[in-house]
């Protein structure tokens, strides 16, 4: 075995403790090239937009620059640019690892470039200031005054001294009783938002993030707990709203009475202040197309009041005055209907509809429909209104966008994003258990559905969900080219990103493991085709399959039936993903070394599934998630795997987006909950077994790579307890690789109260083939190039090396073989990475074997599709006869390191 490169002084005195000097000339040359000037682009064309603001991440080398650092920003054309910058993470030695910046709406460029500097002064700042029972921030253009108790988030919302909007808050109806096939009849309670606590997070200069907790309430009860981010930016004349809910409702299997949710949703009033022919209402239609339509139309009259005057009213222009008009129609302008109300439901992501009335009491009129709205309104007139979208729309059906009372002094407008006109929120566990009362029938039941059931586990009670919003408060109609643009905005907001080439030089997300895309030779090539091959597959099934809705958006299915050419959607564990084998890390990978715009939305939309639908944030299994099933939350598997932090730091660190950095702090403590439940509590041949917080049974696998990647976030962001957390790595490093057979040990006995494992005093051989497979080697590597620990690189590459082996070469060294295994192909990339640490041409070459020719896809497959003819799916002529199971993520990141790591070595 070659020997393992040393790592700089810097790390070692992390390791100790005493990083208090930086030692600049140690810097590498690689640091040098990526702590320059950085330029920073949109990952779609279009620039900001009509958005507020954009907020990302950029990573730099270790020791490239101190913590107090600040930076410049410029545009294309070297115009200065004001920019807020806080740290986001941090080097062991003190270093900065990773910066957010966040700018505002001054400059349209398409292209900015980031270094060290003083930023530039902005001419408008946004400020938060404390007024008695508010929080009112301003940003130069709009005044939001925010409540800090009571049902009303935010009180007002002005442009100067008119307000635009007021009463904005939250709204839920509770149906209490189902019955199956008349469930729209039942009545339905109403609950409004009451605020718990307001924090201010972000004050300026540039931006202002405003914190609000509660939950719902009516009478005596309180229950679906929110959190809802406010995002105000200097010079904006719009704000951002990030809204989680956290489900604590009860549904129980076989009752049809519970906590069902009939209606979720934002509410604004809007001031109406002009004539109402002066009022209008704009609702987002199919890609930017819109409904226009005044409150009281003057146009299609049986009398013309002139060709101005009706350009005027479609172009959202104050009329002139009615005594210029043709005096047929003025004199009879009150016998014109007023359209107060109107309503766009989303029920599924393929049809909307829009309906309108005059005013409650009268009958509905349709007023189009189409396929897919872009979940965008406005409501308003000559001096100003409130334009507003939901993210998302329809792809988290059912949802719904309400106007009512634009007649009146006051329009009230509900953005819902589950709407009432659709079935009430089922929760309930999917089948009655089908006897399944004891560990050994669920063992068995595991056996045929693949799912793993126990009585009362199947609740989703604790899961949650968070949605996007953005309202635009304006001192007129908008034009129809700038609501286009509001549309696109909400659609698709704009994102700054940093080049791959940062990504790769500052040494982030594991050295080595990833590298541009490469199409050199066309061995290389071949793999990339592939690559893009696999994502333009899985992208295509989300919407062939239409892998959509609130609860279910962003995840994929586990595996395929292709008896009947149909994903195992209705079968136990084969149903949905849940992040199993990690196609998170594959796609996050993907997005890194390609800067690709399609593959960051479809990363992101399933980091915000897996994060929060996947996971429990409340109850006894807070901070564990569920293995793959037909419901999010169906099995009884309650993994930290799937609560694995892994998964979420990559969009954090790019977006600095809060609500994931909570996710990330909360999973810190999640060592706690093997007190709680033990997951090998089903075939444990201890009956009387208790856990003893002194002596955890914990796996150096899933569960170590779940519990570690939570504290190295919490250590790298120096998070409120970041020294706990770094202690906890620093430990239970060093007791792993202390074991007798290192990770081939399998699992050791944890201590709560010291963070290690206890050595064991015998050596065993312990291995499974899911040990690597949810980020371990990805995070291993990390860690090696940040902890100087020789012993643990020495256990972790013993593991890589011996798992591909052959059964005798295991044997040799461990006085057994490792038994039954299977992912060879995705091991390869454990092959990979030693072979490039230590250097060892023939670990290369085993690489590459197992990658080609092990039990994954091999060189043969035929890596196309294929229509199906005839009559054998929901959707005939549409269906691939050859598709690829979850196994996927496993090909594609084996294929990204192996790459990476050994590309120059690649056979052919």
């Amino acid at each position: 075995m070659s020997p393992i490169p040393r790592r700089s002084l810097l790390k070692a005195a992390a390791v100790a403790g005493a990083a208090a000097q930086f030692s600049w000339v140690l810097g590498s040359a690689q640091a040098r090239a990526a702590d320059g000037p950085v330029e920073l682009t949109w990952l779609e064309d279009g620039g900001l937009g009509a958005a507020p603001g954009s907020t990302l991440g950029v990573p730099w080398p270790k020791g490239a620059y101190p913590k107090d650092q600040t930076f410049a920003l410029t545009d294309g054309a070297g115009k200065e640019v004001p920019v807020q910058t806080w740290p986001l993470a941090y080097w062991p030695d003190g270093s900065l690892k990773w910066t957010a910046h966040a700018i505002g709406p001054q400059s349209a460029a398409e292209k900015y470039t980031l270094k060290a500097g003083r930023p530039a002064a902005s001419a408008k700042k946004v400020t938060v200031e404390r007024k008695g029972g508010t929080v009112e921030v301003a940003t130069g253009v709009l005044t939001a005054s925010i409540g800090t108790s009571g049902a009303t988030l935010v009180k007002s919302v002005r442009r100067g001294a008119t307000e635009i909007a007021k009463d904005g808050r939250l709204v839920l109806l509770r149906q209490g009783e189902l019955e199956d096939g008349d469930q729209g009849a039942q009545r339905y309670e109403r609950f409004e938002s009451a605020i718990g606590k307001v924090t201010v997070e972000q004050d300026g200069p540039v931006r202002a993030v405003v914190r609000i907790d509660g939950t719902h309430r009516r009478g005596h009860r309180s229950w679906l707990p929110f959190s809802i981010r406010l995002y105000f930016y200097a010079g904006a004349e719009s704000f951002r709203m990030v809204h989680t809910i956290t489900y604590d409702g009860t549904q129980e299997p076989g009752k049809a009475s519970g906590d069902f949710i009939r209606g979720l949703g934002v509410r604004f009033t809007v001031p109406m202040r002009d004539e109402t022919y002066d009022r209008h209402v704009r609702i987002g239609g199919d890609g930017t197309g819109l409904l226009r339509e005044a409150v009281k139309g003057i146009t299609g009259l049986r009398r013309d009041p002139g060709a101005a005057v009706q350009a005027a009213q479609f172009e959202g222009k104050k009329l002139p005055d009615p005594a210029t008009w043709d005096q047929r129609v003025t004199s009879r302008l009150h016998l014109i209907p007023e359209w107060g109300d109107y309503t766009l439901s989303q029920l599924s992501a393929d049809g909307f509809t829009v309906r309108k009335r005059t005013k409650k009491g009268h009958g509905w009129i349709a007023a189009g429909g189409g396929r897919r709205a872009s979940g965008f309104g406005y409501v308003g007139g000559a001096s100003g209104g409130l334009a507003f979208g939901l993210r998302d729309f329809w792809e988290k059906h059912p949802a719904g966008l309400d106007i009512r009372g634009a007649a009146t002094d006051e329009a009230e407008v509900t953005l819902w994003l589950w709407s009432p006109e659709a079935q009430p929120m089922d929760l309930r566990f999917y089948h009655d258990g089908m006897g399944q009362d004891t560990y050994e029938k669920q063992l068995d039941g595991l056996e045929i559905t693949y799912e793993d059931y126990e009585p009362e586990f199947g609740t989703p009670y604790g899961i949650a969900r968070t949605s996007e919003l953005l309202f635009w408060a304006h001192d007129a109609t908008p034009t129809a080219e700038a609501l286009a643009r509001q549309v696109e905005t909400v659609r698709t907001p704009p994102q700054l990103t940093a080049p791959p080439r940062q990504f790769i030089t500052a040494g982030v997300f594991g050295p080595g493991l990833y590298s541009e895309p490469d199409r050199s030779t066309p061995a290389k090539a071949k793999i990339e085709d592939h690559l893009d091959f696999l994502f333009t597959y899985y992208k295509d099934q989300v919407e062939q399959r239409r892998w959509y809705g609130f609860w279910d958006y962003g995840d994929v299915m586990h595996s395929y039936d292709p008896a009947r050419h149909q994903w195992r959607y209705d079968v136990g564990g084969y149903a949905w993903d849940n992040s199993e084998l990690s196609p998170d890390l594959w796609l996050w990978y993907a997005y890194l070394r390609s800067g690709r715009a399609d593959i960051f939305r479809f990363a992101e939309a399933m980091t915000r599934h897996t994060g929060e639908v996947d996971v429990y944030h409340l109850g006894k299994w807070a901070g564990l998630g569920t293995r793959h099933g037909v419901q999010h939350y169906a099995d009884s598997a309650k993994q930290q795997r799937i609560a694995n932090t892994t998964y979420r730091r990559f969009y954090y660190f790019l977006t600095a987006d809060e609500r994931v950095g909570d996710l990330m702090h909360a999973n810190v403590d999640s060592d706690e909950t093997f007190l709680v439940l033990d997951p090998q509590r089903k075939v444990r041949p201890d009956p009387d077994y208790k856990p003893d917080p002194h002596a955890l049974s914990i796996g150096f696998g899933t569960d170590w790579s779940g519990l570690v990647s939570a504290w190295l976030t919490e250590w790298e962001r120096r998070g409120p307890k970041w020294e706990k957390a770094r202690a906890r790595v620093l430990s239970t490093m060093e007791t792993i690789a202390a074991q007798p057979n290192g990770f081939v040990q399998g699992s050791g006995l944890y201590d709560l109260d010291t963070g290690k494992f206890a050595v064991a005093d015998k050596a065993v051989v312990s291995v499974s083939h899911l040990s690597a497979v949810f980020g371990l080697n990805e995070l291993c590597a990390e860690l090696i190039d940040l902890v100087d620990n020789d012993k643990f690189e020495r256990a972790y590459l013993d593991y890589c090396r011996y798992y591909n082996a052959t059964k005798a070469e295991q044997k040799a060294r461990y006085g057994t073989d490792f038994g039954s295994l299977n992912l060879f192909q995705g091991h390869s990339r454990l092959d990979a990475y030693a072979a490039h640490r230590t250097d060892d041409d023939k670990l290369a070459r085993r690489a590459w074997e197992k990658f080609y020719r092990s039990d994954g896809y091999k060189e043969s497959a035929p890596w196309k599709t294929e229509q199906v003819t005839g009559p054998v799916a929901l959707v005939p002529g549409s269906e691939a006869d050859w598709v690829f199971t979850n196994d996927t993520a496993l090909y594609g990141l084996a294929a990204i390191e192996n790459l990476a790591l050994l590309g120059d070595r690649i056979p052919g």
